[in-house]
Formats: C-alpha cells, sequence, structure tokens
C-alpha cells in the first residue's frame, strides 16, 4: 500500500512538472503570436528578431515539455494504470523555425503558433484531467 501510495506520488510529481513547462511552453508561444502579429502589421527589423527570439524560447520549452511528458507517460506505466493518457508523444508539439520574412511567410508562422498553442491547450487539459484521476486514488 505505501507503494503504491509511492509510485502514485511519483506520477503526480512527473505529471505537474509536464504542466509546468506546458504552461511556460504556452506563455512563450502567446508572446511569440503577439510579437508575430506586430510584425506582420508593420514591425520592423528588431520586431522580427524579438519574434524569432520567441519562437526559439517556445521551441525549447517545448521540447523540455515534450520530455517531461514522456517522464510523465513512463510513471503512469509504472503504477499500470489503466487511464489513457492519450497524446502521441511522438507526433505532439512538432515545431518548425521558420526564418524568411514577408507578409505569406509571417502569416504561416502565425498559423503554426496558433496551431502548436492548441497542441500545448490539448495537453494541459489531458495532464490536469489525468493528474485529477491519479489524486483520486492517493
Amino acid at each position: 500500500d505505501e507503494l503504491v501510495k509511492k509510485e502514485l506520488q511519483e506520477a503526480i510529481n512527473a505529471g505537474e512538472n509536464a504542466l509546468y513547462s506546458l504552461r511556460r511552453a504556452k506563455n512563450s508561444l502567446q508572446s511569440a503570436k503577439n510579437w508575430g502579429l506586430w510584425d506582420i502589421f508593420g514591425g520592423g527589423f528588431l520586431t522580427n528578431i524579438i519574434k524569432h527570439s520567441k519562437l526559439n524560447d517556445a521551441s525549447s520549452y517545448m521540447e523540455e515539455a515534450r520530455q517531461d511528458l514522456r517522464t510523465f507517460q513512463s510513471e503512469l506505466r509504472d503504477i499500470n494504470t489503466n487511464i489513457n493518457f492519450g497524446i502521441d508523444i511522438g507526433d505532439f508539439l512538432k515545431f518548425a523555425d521558420f526564418f524568411f520574412d514577408g507578409f505569406i511567410a509571417d502569416y504561416m508562422v502565425q498559423s503554426k503558433i496558433n496551431d502548436a498553442r492548441r497542441q500545448v491547450d490539448e495537453a494541459i487539459e489531458r495532464v490536469e484531467s489525468v493528474l485529477a484521476q491519479l489524486r483520486a486514488r492517493l
């Protein structure tokens, strides 16, 4: 019984780490989106540099979230849970850097940022749901 509680707590800790990373990615994507909009509607060279810096930050945070989600899934397997996490890590949070300019390219970047934000929001909801189920078992 203590071993089960220990494994549950490890899974909860891993899930909380994943949530933290996902929220950092979400915030960074929001910042990149804001700078991207500024870039589309009249930003200059400096705006473009800041936007790409924010995209790089978002990419790093998303990779961190991907690793944390892998750890979370591993911890869930350790407790032999029948909880369906429902995220394919292999396809999750794929993010490409775009280092070109022009209105069409900037619009495409905004579209990719929005897609990534949706994926992050979905992951946050799923992790929160799984954590609630794990906490109920403690």
